[in-house]
């Protein structure tokens, strides 16, 4: 199969996503496991269903091959957001230990799952280091920006760097803040989505000056996200290239920056779904090929 996404904005084509009953089990296990996971609320799995089938629909309308990651008793209720253990690039995938306890038992699915679909493994990030997608932010095909916080550290960086050393001219490490606390989740998209090659929305309070100006020597475009809407999942957004993208329902004043920026906007409702993980529409995707 064709592979390799070292884009974040191109056309989606190919994706992988995962069932939330493959996730997420059964009420019960939701109702004994959601505070182990830090989730805000337990999800009800009825609700969660509903509101996984109007995002999928909107995948399946937008993408042209999505497979589905099977369940696998080592990986809980947080593989739902297949986006944090694997980035694809053009000459294979590289796993990522992840930064969360609860979650190292996601990257063995997934490469299980990727390489029976003939997608090779270029590499694993291994001994000290800590790395997970949400941290990895491609700004063209050749310059990755990546977040150093509490699910990434500096060894997973220098790894990640050896390699893709024949397919990255730039790394950028992002130092990122405290927020609110080592427990929670914050990725460095959660306060980046590039939208397309010249737009992306951003959440500035949590960003370095630094990059942020970079951003804008690179004559991207900023939506900002109100205080009021980062919480809401706001800055999470999934673009399909071509300028087109799915949001979390919930943050009309970002909806209504991108629609002015030329960006045309589909939502879901995923309360239960995104919300209560602090798990937007990226996070529920891992794309596979974009293009």
């Amino acid at each position: 199969m064709e592979y390799g996404c070292q884009s974040m904005t191109g056309k989606l084509r190919t994706v992988l996503i995962k069932k939330p009953e493959n996730a997420f089990r059964n009420q019960q296990y939701l109702e004994a496991e959601f505070a182990h996971y830090g989730y805000l609320g337990c999800p009800d799995l009825q609700k969660v269903q509903q509101e996984f089938a109007v995002f999928e629909n909107l995948i399946r309308k937008n993408a042209d091959t999505v497979y589905y990651l099977p369940y696998d008793e080592a990986a809980g209720m947080d593989s739902i957001y297949t986006h944090d253990t694997v980035k694809v690039t053009k000459k294979g995938a590289i796993y990522f230990p992840m930064g969360k306890e609860l979650r190292q038992g996601e990257p063995g699915a997934t490469r299980k799952y990727l390489e029976s679909l003939g997608i090779p493994t270029l590499g694993i990030i291994g001994g000290t280091g800590k790395m997970e997608g949400g941290d990895v932010v491609w700004l063209d095909e050749e310059t990755v920006a990546i977040g150093r916080g509490y699910r990434t550290n500096a060894e997973g960086i220098r790894q990640f760097q050896e390699l893709t050393a024949d397919l990255v001219t730039e790394i950028i490490t992002i130092p990122m803040p405290h927020g609110e606390g080592a427990e929670a989740c914050l990725h460095l998209m959660s306060i980046i989505s590039m939208v397309d090659r010249d737009l992306a929305v951003v959440y500035s309070r949590y960003m370095p000056v630094f990059f942020r100006e970079l951003l804008l020597e690179r004559e991207i475009k900023l939506v900002e996200v109100p205080d009021e809407e980062y919480d809401l999942l706001g800055s999470n957004v999934l673009s399909l290239g071509g300028r087109r993208c799915i949001v979390l329902q919930g943050s009309p004043r970002t909806k209504a920056a991108l629609l002015e920026a030329g960006a045309e906007v589909m939502e879901y409702s995923g309360r239960n779904l995104s919300y209560f993980g602090t798990g937007g529409p990226t996070c529920l995707t891992c794309p596979l090929l974009r293009g």
